[in-house]
């Protein structure tokens, strides 16, 4: 199954573009976007563990949709900041993301490196730790460095069970560039845009380094990679991280509606601030006040 869907939804750019400026009273972001995606990656775990009562919120605020899954992005202690990593961090984080696996609804726990990471003893052993430390959940990892496109990486990945992340991100230095390899059950694309200018900009701020709007075409080209992505596994989740001003959305309904050959479903306001969607989209607003 291919599941098409974006990175977090506690943006307050996106009021007026992707939500409603004016909100039926207790407005549920997460419960309305589940109406227009079948998958959301949750990108705050990556910085904060969540506490277990809301990410138990976090399920039943998506229960009206039974396809819909959860993807999570382990926290940064583990991948970014191994020195600020505490002794009950592991605990914690499995405590988190227990209630969406007990719901059935955890597609993929992400393991996301930075570009710094790259091949060698130490790296190795850091991946296998973490391999080894979560290997009740399914898990995916991102690497961004073009020196892991090898044959033995992706090999060590299918033999532990793992999935591998496939990149849409700008062409700058060494960094991975397109691939379609599934080497698990679980097949992740993650689209980070195309914005090389600002990529690796010592001082851009985190949202300029996302503020991209993809092309038509430049969408186009993943829907032959991501139907071969399908054939090889049992789930397919496309990530839309281009979140900037709603353009992850923009990104993924239209590739969505690419994938599918149909008109898809989008917030209105989406449309109404990016008409180029307006061909492929049937737009529509929220259907009644949140009570979650």
């Amino acid at each position: 199954m291919i599941r098409v869907g974006i990175a977090g939804w506690s943006y307050d750019d996106w009021d007026g573009i992707v939500y409603p400026a004016s909100r039926p009273a207790r407005f549920d972001r997460l419960a309305y976007l589940s109406e227009f995606f079948d998958t959301i990656e949750i990108n705050s775990s990556f910085y904060r563990i969540p506490d277990p009562k809301t990410v138990t919120s976090w399920a039943r605020r998506v229960s009206g949709r039974p396809d819909f899954r959860f993807t999570a992005k382990l926290h940064q202690g583990f991948t970014h900041k191994r020195s600020e990593l505490q002794a009950a961090d592991e605990a914690a984080f499995k405590r988190a993301m227990d209630p969406l696996a007990a719901a059935g609804i955890l597609g993929a726990v992400l393991v996301q490196f930075p570009y710094s990471f790259r091949p060698g003893p130490g790296s190795g052993g850091t991946l296998e730790a973490i391999v080894e430390a979560f290997r009740a959940y399914p898990l995916v990892v991102e690497v961004r460095h073009q020196a892991w496109a090898t044959d033995t990486f992706f090999e060590y990945l299918r033999g532990r069970g793992v999935g591998f992340c496939n990149l849409d991100q700008p062409p700058v230095a060494r960094s991975l560039g397109p691939t379609e390899t599934a080497t698990s059950k679980v097949g992740y694309v993650r689209l980070h845009g195309r914005n090389a200018a600002n990529w690796f900009r010592k001082d851009a701020q985190p949202w300029e380094r996302y503020d991209y709007v993809y092309a038509e075409a430049e969408l186009t080209s993943w829907a032959g990679p991501i139907r071969r992505l399908a054939e090889q596994t049992a789930d397919v989740f496309i990530i839309a991280n281009n979140h900037y001003r709603g353009k992850g959305p923009l990104a993924a309904l239209t590739l969505l509606a690419l994938l599918r050959g149909e008109k898809v479903s989008a917030p209105a306001e989406l449309v109404a601030a990016y008409p180029q969607i307006a061909p492929r989209t049937h737009a529509r607003g929220p259907a009644q006040g949140r009570l979650f």
